[in-house]
C-alpha cells in the first residue's frame, strides 16, 4: 500500500525545503559575490599599489614604501637578481604565488609586478590574512541558513493552519451529519474561493445522492407493498384448500409446496429489504429464533430439490442454540447454504449440524478449492461441477445477510473426504 502524506505535512515540508533552498542559494551566492568583488578590489589596488611605487622610486629614490597589509620592493633591471628567483621573469601584472613562511606553513600571496622607468616594483598581499574572515562569514551564513530554515518551519506551520482551517470546517461539518442523520446545506457557511466552490459541489452530490436514496427508499417500499399482497392471497388461499374434505394426497402435497414456496418468498423479500435499508432488526420482544427448528424447515422445504437422486438429508442439533434474529434471515442464510449442497452433490450425504454456536452444512459433492473459497462468495461468481447454474447471487446475498448481523459465513473443502462444509459462526 502506497504511503500518503497528510496535506498539512506536505504544506510545511514544502515550506521548510523552500525556505532551506532559497537560504542556502543565497549564501553560496554571498561567497561567491564577495570572493569575486574582493579579488577585483585585491587586484586593481595591488596594481595600482605597483605602478605607484615605481613611480615613487623613479622620482623618489631611496624613499621606502609604506603599507600595514602590504610589502613593497623595487630594484632596477641592472639589480633584478637580487629579487626572489621565481620573481624576476614575471611580467608586469597580478600573480597567485605560494610561499613557505619561517613557520614552515604554505602561505598565499598576490604579487602585482610593475615594469617602469627601468625599474621594476614588486608589491605582495598576504592573502591567508583574509582567511579568518572567510571562516567567519562562513559560520554567520550557517547561522543564517538555520535562522531562514527555522523562520520558514515557523511560518509554514502557521500557514498550513490558517490555509487548512476552511477544509478542516468543512470535514467536520460533514462528520456532524453523519451524527445528526440529516445533510444541511455547507456552501452557506464558508467563503466563496476554492473552499466554498467544493462545499458547494459536495452540497449538489448531496441533493442527488439524497434523491436517488428516496426513490430507492420509495421503490422497496412500493414492490414490498405489491409483492406481499399476491403473496398474501396465495398463502390464504392455500390455507383454506388445505381445509377441503375431499382433497387427494397428490393434490395436497402439491398445496403444501405452494404454501412453502409462498412463505420462502415473503422471507425472501423481508431480508432483500433489510439488506437494501442496511437495516439490522431483531425478533419480537422477548423471543430467539431457534436455529435447529428454521433449519428444519429449511430441508423439510427443500426435499423436492434431490428429484430422486440417492441423497439424504440429516440434521443433527447437538445441542439448543438461538440468535436475536429474525426467522427469515436465517431461513434465507440457510436456505441458499442447504440448497447449494442438494444442489451439487450427486449421491452421498447433506449434514446439518448445530450446535456450539454455529451450524454447518456438510455435503458430499465434488468439493472446492481452497482457494475458490472466497471468490464463491462474490456476486456472479458460480461454482463448477455438477448441476451447477443460476446467476451467483445466492452465497453474496448471504454474505451480506451476515455482515448486517455480526455472523461469520465461510466455506471450506473437507478433509476426511470429497465435499464442502459451509458455515455461519454467530456472533
Amino acid at each position: 500500500m502506497q504511503s500518503r502524506r497528510k496535506l498539512r505535512f506536505r504544506l510545511v515540508l514544502s515550506f521548510a525545503l523552500f525556505g532551506f533552498g532559497l537560504s542556502v542559494l543565497f549564501a553560496v551566492a554571498s561567497l561567491y559575490v564577495r570572493a569575486k568583488v574582493e579579488d577585483q578590489l585585491v587586484v586593481s589596488s595591488l596594481q595600482q599599489d605597483a605602478d605607484s611605487y615605481a613611480q615613487q622610486m623613479h622620482e623618489s629614490p631611496g624613499q621606502p614604501f609604506y603599507s600595514k597589509l602590504m610589502t613593497g620592493w623595487g630594484w632596477s633591471d641592472r639589480t633584478i637578481y637580487k629579487a626572489p628567483l621565481a620573481w624576476q621573469n614575471l611580467p608586469s601584472g597580478v600573480h597567485d604565488i605560494y610561499e613557505t613562511d619561517a613557520d614552515g606553513h604554505l602561505r598565499h600571496y598576490k604579487l602585482a609586478v610593475s615594469r617602469r622607468f627601468g625599474l621594476i616594483a614588486f608589491v605582495r598581499y598576504d592573502v591567508s590574512r583574509d582567511d579568518l574572515g572567510k571562516r567567519q562569514l562562513f559560520t554567520a551564513l550557517i547561522a543564517v541558513v538555520l535562522l531562514f530554515s527555522l523562520l520558514s518551519l515557523a511560518i509554514g506551520l502557521w500557514l498550513s493552519r490558517k490555509v487548512l482551517k476552511p477544509v478542516t470546517q468543512l470535514a467536520q461539518r460533514i462528520r456532524d451529519f453523519r451524527k445528526a442523520g440529516k445533510a444541511e446545506p455547507l456552501a452557506q457557511h464558508f467563503a466563496d474561493d476554492e473552499v466554498g466552490e467544493l462545499a458547494h459541489a459536495l452540497d449538489e452530490y448531496s441533493a442527488r445522492l439524497t434523491a436517488m436514496v428516496e426513490r430507492d427508499r420509495e421503490f422497496n417500499s412500493d414492490v414490498s407493498h405489491e409483492l406481499r399482497t399476491p403473496l398474501a392471497v396465495i398463502s390464504s388461499t392455500t390455507e383454506l384448500l388445505q381445509g377441503s374434505p375431499d382433497l387427494t394426497p397428490k393434490l395436497a402435497e402439491r398445496l403444501k409446496r405452494i404454501e412453502r414456496a409462498s412463505r420462502q418468498a415473503t422471507e425472501l423479500i423481508e431480508a432483500l429489504l433489510l439488506l437494501s435499508r442496511a437495516e439490522r432488526r431483531g425478533p419480537t420482544r422477548g423471543e430467539t429464533t431457534e436455529v435447529a427448528k428454521v433449519a428444519a424447515d429449511v430441508i423439510e422445504s427443500q426435499r423436492p430439490q434431490v428429484r430422486g437422486k440417492p441423497l439424504e438429508i440429516e440434521l443433527n442439533a447437538r445441542e439448543p442454540l438461538s440468535v436475536n434474529a429474525p426467522a427469515s434471515v436465517l431461513a434465507v442464510a440457510l436456505t441458499n447454504l442447504i440448497g447449494n449442497a442438494i444442489k451439487y452433490t450427486l449421491e452421498g450425504t447433506v449434514r446439518v449440524e448445530v450446535g456450539a454456536g454455529r451450524v454447518e452444512v456438510i455435503d458430499t459433492g465434488p468439493g472446492i478449492k481452497p482457494e475458490d473459497a472466497e471468490k464463491l462468495f462474490q456476486r456472479g461468481v458460480r461454482g463448477e461441477g455438477a448441476g451447477g447454474s443460476g446467476a451467483g447471487l445466492g452465497l453474496a446475498i448471504v454474505r451480506r445477510l451476515c455482515e448486517l448481523y455480526g455472523w461469520q459465513v465461510s466455506m471450506r473443502p473437507r478433509a476426511d473426504a470429497n465435499g464442502a462444509v459451509a458455515s455461519i459462526v454467530f456472533g
